[in-house]
């Protein structure tokens, strides 16, 4: 979503700030305006005129209680809404939504809970501006459609309140550096929460990644392969929206929980960057063929067309040479997965199965099932938390990215994903939108951070 709409500029003539939307509306063969990189071949995307990054991750003063504002309370937003009322030194003091039943509904719930109702905000679409102006909040969080999730940390931002949104944070370039450029000119976090960086089993490899088990990370595989079909003709929820991104995006829609667990792997703006990226799709036959077996002769859904291929591989190239193969696949037939593989020089570990291998300790080129590691090497705080986060969403991951938010803010430590990385994995979006579009030629990544990867730490290992 834009405020302004410009012409296409030529290309000699690009800035940063004159970037207009890669993947919107199809647009991005003619607006990315790239040249031609002598050093690797890649078309380059414009670098940031803002300057140096802070040399310092990004830390805000500690706070008792995080008084939080939520916009968007569907199913994702009223899920981390529970996680909350059960999460201490957290006071939701409002919260917004365009459905006035769902406003309600949150406000009874933090009334059940034994909880001050919060102040609800229903009054269409730009109602969180109001919220963020008169509330005295300290977080705005929000679980909206894509299309919203850069203007509502925008608000938050400028008005004196830290933000965190669902995912992809974006989904161009610009506003990629939106988020990131507003971040850093109001001293204040903007993150995107990805809660399978919070997985069980993502965090076990995580922990073994750290402990060297096995050796060198050289490549990761990662994606989201789930059947949205029925989802996305839905006549609620994500229905609403989700599928108007396929009429005319055709590229990695969704790369943040396969990419997110890797990325903190290989220490991505810690030590390493996503340096450049190549993309390809294809045919678009899935969301059709639904809509002719599901809906009535005459049905307008059966004559929407699509531009979004069923599938999308994207490969990544790391400034320290490490490979990523990224995946997306939402519309045929299919179990869920989102692959999850790590290797380095002494093993592997490979998700869906959950399996693992490593030189030296497994049977020689045999699998081993990776419950027989999950004692030795259970992440902390999957080890203390456990319990905490039974019954909540996706196994519990919702609940551990909820708790660590809210554990960072209350300590005044930096977060675990900062804005950095949301750009960064967020970028994936609009970048591989350009590269399908132009015969998957390579394209590089911003460099969000301005060359502080190389000194950033990269993140431990969390405890509760």
């Amino acid at each position: 979503m834009s405020d302004r709409a410009d012409p296409p500029i030529p290309a000699s003539n690009m800035d940063r700030r004159e970037l207009l939307k890669v993947g919107a509306a199809g647009l991005g063969a003619a607006v990315l305006g790239v040249a031609a990189s002598a050093r690797s071949g890649a078309a380059s995307t414009p670098q940031s005129n803002i300057g140096q990054a802070p040399a310092q991750l990004f830390a805000a003063p500690p706070m008792d209680v995080v008084r939080i504002g939520f916009v968007g309370v569907g199913g994702m937003g009223s899920a981390h809404w529970r996680n909350l009322l059960r999460i201490e030194g957290v006071e939701l003091k409002a919260v917004c939504d365009i459905v006035p039943e769902k406003v309600e509904r949150m406000q009874e719930l933090a009334v059940e809970a034994g909880k001050p109702k919060p102040k609800g905000y229903d009054r269409g679409e730009w109602d969180f501006v109001r919220m963020c102006e008169e509330e005295e909040l300290d977080l705005v969080y929000n679980a909206t459609p894509w299309e919203w999730h850069v203007p509502i940390c925008v608000a938050a931002m400028e008005n004196d309140k830290h933000a965190a949104t669902e995912v992809p944070a974006a989904y161009t370039i610009e506003d990629c550096w939106r988020l990131v450029e507003n971040a850093e000119k109001y001293q204040k976090h903007c993150l995107m929460m990805e809660n399978v960086n919070y997985g069980r089993w993502e965090s076990m490899v995580l922990n073994m990644v750290r402990q060297g088990v096995f050796g060198e990370i050289l490549h990761g595989e990662g994606g989201y392969l789930h059947d949205l079909r029925e989802i996305k003709f839905s006549s609620e929820g994500e229905g609403l929206w989700r599928r108007n991104h396929a009429w005319t995006r055709n590229g990695n829609l969704y790369p943040t929980h396969g990419l997110g667990p890797i990325a903190q792997c290989l220490n991505i703006n810690r030590g390493d960057r996503f340096e450049y990226l190549v993309s390809m799709s294809g045919p678009s036959r899935g969301l059709q063929q639904y809509a002719k077996e599901h809906f009535p002769e005459g049905a307008p859904q059966r004559y929407e067309k699509f531009a979004l291929g069923d599938v999308n591989v994207s490969l990544i190239k790391t400034t320290n040479g490490k490979t990523i193969y990224v995946d997306h696949d939402t519309n045929l037939p299919r179990p869920y997965s989102r692959i999850h593989l790590i290797q380095g020089t002494k093993g592997l570990f490979s998700g869906y199965p959950n399996r693992l291998y490593i030189e030296g300790r497994s049977p020689a080129h045999s699998w081993e099932e990776a419950q027989d590691y999950y004692e030795e090497f259970q992440h902390p705080l999957w080890k203390t938390m456990e319990e905490r986060a039974a019954g909540a969403g996706h196994g519990g991951m919702d609940f551990m990215e909820d708790y660590r938010l809210i554990q960072c803010l209350r300590e005044g430590k930096p977060t675990d994903m900062n804005v950095y990385d949301a750009a960064a994995l967020s970028a994936v979006c609009g970048l591989s939108e350009w590269s399908v579009a132009h015969r998957s030629e390579p394209i590089e990544f911003p460099d969000f951070t301005r060359g502080r990867w190389k000194t950033n730490p990269p993140l431990g290992i969390v405890e509760a």
